[in-house]
């Protein structure tokens, strides 16, 4: 502590000014490019309109941002590190981008960490992980652009140690450190994880790739941390999967809710690998068992080793990244949420991209799927509680929720189903839940649904976002269908109204059924029998826009359904902090630390 209170102030004053410098377009005195159309680089952010900024997620003040990478906890502060365009509001000239934390929520921005200027990283510096290296020692492995144009990984380190938000970054010369040789296409290797160690002391990195149409995790060793040997075989591999980008690789606890550092292995844990597909730009991840002293991964037989198989997230998300969080003792999952309005819109917006809230994610108790959640953290933002208990929606009922500010809340429901002897059958050819949701929206009746919220709805109801659900009857089980239908989320027709959908694999047997939604004026995530199944929509209303948006619980099925308890809360701003060290007291002092 004396070594932080001693730097902050001279900090604070450089980072702020570095800070304000970047809005007024000054980088480092480097010229980041890799986007192969230079036209771009001209095309510069005016913040125009602030009516769909988010107010508690993480986004900068302007300019494009995708891919969260190299998320860690360093010495009691969070990193965020993230892919971002200094000079626009579309993809290009990126940098990495670098905020941190006392609490996820509640974000100081720096400069960026690291940008183009070395021959290895000369077109572009890519997606990548941070690891913590014996002596407490993060390393950053990134890919690089280099003048042939081939994907090479990198490595860089802290300049200063004793700096505690580890603002300069050091790229050493002998980078590349893994290069794509032995037949591996050069376009199509990036997005190194975060590092493992194996009980035979060797460290263990994956790098994405494919051979033609087979998506790869192709794995490498070190001793040293700095040269790296390709092992004989990808740690996995699926056929008719395409690239795999930002794969992810780390370890569930069977016995608990806690997280696991990555390097952890016993008989108490399977392995999670994500991966996100290129060709489909969604995410998918199977859960198995890591044979280590093969080096192979297996998936559990009873899950789908393709694009059909488990997601994260089955609305608007990709690129996402994992960390442990040994503060808290869990492992956080961040994740991108691309626009859904077109790149002019995002340049008269003046920005484009947003972070999810960060999500705790652990092994369901059935062991079959994971489990997420928002950070305890955001709980901090809320404000002027709305309580509902015991309400009967009967068909056709809507019901106001009135007492917050709807376009930015906190919504938690409980469902009380009746009788499942009149759930509509369930055709086994309906595979698809997307497909799904969109052939059954909000207007098509059914039994027990569709039931859930309009969010962001005008008093109307000519606008809305419906996130609900709807109960079929299978063979010897139940069915539940979630779905996020944003088919009258605006009147705009450039907008895309993309309607996503989910099956939640819930237990039943006790009939009730939960939602949360995190509302946030363009971006609403929805998480459903409590986070077994997570969509994000983003959405830009016309009419449903701060005083006249609605927030409101409906039934358009025939049967009646009982909200148990309805919780709502207004959501305050996160801040954008200039003196970590002066917040950290009112953080604790907010989270009753």
């Amino acid at each position: 502590m004396m070594a932080m209170s001693k730097l902050v102030f001279p900090v604070i004053w450089v980072l702020f000014l570095c800070y304000w410098f970047s809005l007024l377009g000054c980088e480092n005195g480097v010229e980041a490019s890799h986007v192969l159309y230079p036209h771009l680089k001209s095309v510069e952010a005016s913040i125009v309109d602030k009516r769909y900024r988010t107010g508690y997620h993480f986004q900068p003040p302007k300019n494009w941002i995708n891919d969260p990478n190299g998320p860690m906890y360093y010495n009691g502060v969070y990193h965020l590190f993230y892919q971002y365009n200094p000079k626009g509001a579309r993809w290009g000239n990126i940098v990495w981008a670098h905020s941190v934390s006392m609490d996820m929520i509640n974000w100081m921005p720096l400069k960026p960490a690291i940008y183009p200027s070395k021959l290895f990283d000369i077109k572009g510096c890519w997606s990548g992980s941070a690891t913590i290296l014996p002596g407490n020692l993060p390393a950053i492995l990134y890919t690089g652009i280099d003048p042939e144009d081939r994907q090479v990984q990198n490595i860089a380190f802290p300049k200063n140690l004793s700096d505690p938000y580890l603002i300069e970054w050091d790229k050493p010369d002998y980078n590349p450190i893994i290069e794509p040789i032995d037949g591996i296409n050069s376009s199509s290797f990036r997005d190194p994880t975060t590092a493992w160690r194996g009980s035979d002391g060797w460290w263990r990195v994956l790098v994405g790739s494919k051979t033609r149409k087979r998506g790869e995790a192709i794995l490498y060793r070190s001793r040293d941390f700095k040269n790296w040997v390709k092992a004989p075989h990808p740690l996995h591999s699926s056929q008719g999967t395409g690239m795999w980008e930002c794969p992810d690789f780390y370890p569930v606890s069977t016995k608990g809710e806690h997280g696991l550092n990555t390097t952890y292995n016993g008989d108490d844990v399977k392995h999670v690998l994500k991966v996100s597909l290129d060709d489909k730009k969604f995410e998918y991840y199977t859960i198995g068992q890591y044979m280590h002293e093969m080096d192979l991964y297996v998936p559990d037989r009873t899950l789908a080793d393709n694009s059909s198989g488990l997601r994260y997230d089955y609305g608007k998300y990709y690129a996402s990244k994992t960390f442990f969080d040994d503060g808290k003792n869990r492992r956080i999952l961040w994740g991108w949420v691309n626009e859904s309005d077109s790149v002019t819109d995002s340049e008269t917006k003046g920005w484009a991209g947003v972070q999810t809230i960060p999500r705790v994610v652990r092994l369901d108790k059935n062991g079959k799927q994971l489990v997420q959640w928002p950070i305890a953290e955001v709980k901090t933002l809320r404000r002027k509680p709305v309580h509902l208990h015991h309400k009967k929606l009967m068909k056709g009922e809507l019901f106001h929720v009135k007492g917050i500010i709807a376009p930015q809340a906190d919504v938690e429901v409980e469902f009380r189903l009746p009788s499942f002897d009149k759930a509509e059958i369930f055709d086994p050819s309906w595979v698809d839940p997307q497909i799904l949701c969109s052939q059954k929206g909000v207007q098509v009746e059914g039994s027990i649904g569709p039931f859930g919220l309009f969010v962001l709805a005008s008093e109307s109801l000519d606008e809305y976002t419906a996130v609900f659900f709807r109960i079929f009857k299978a063979k010897d089980k139940h069915v539940v269908l979630m779905c996020s239908d944003q088919s009258r989320s605006t009147l705009r027709t450039e907008v895309d109204k993309t309607t996503y959908g989910a099956f939640v694999d819930v237990d039943l047997k006790h009939g009730k059924l939960s939602l949360r939604s995190l509302i946030d004026r363009s971006i609403v995530e929805s998480f459903g029998g409590e986070g077994r199944a997570c969509i994000t929509a983003r959405v830009y209303p016309t009419k449903a826009v701060g005083s006249q948006a609605r927030l409101y619980a409906f039934n358009y099925g025939s049967e009646p359904v009982r909200i148990l308890k309805l919780k709502a809360w207004t959501m305050l701003y996160a801040r954008t902090l200039n003196d970590l060290r002066s917040t950290h007291t009112e953080i604790q002092l907010e989270q009753g630390e």
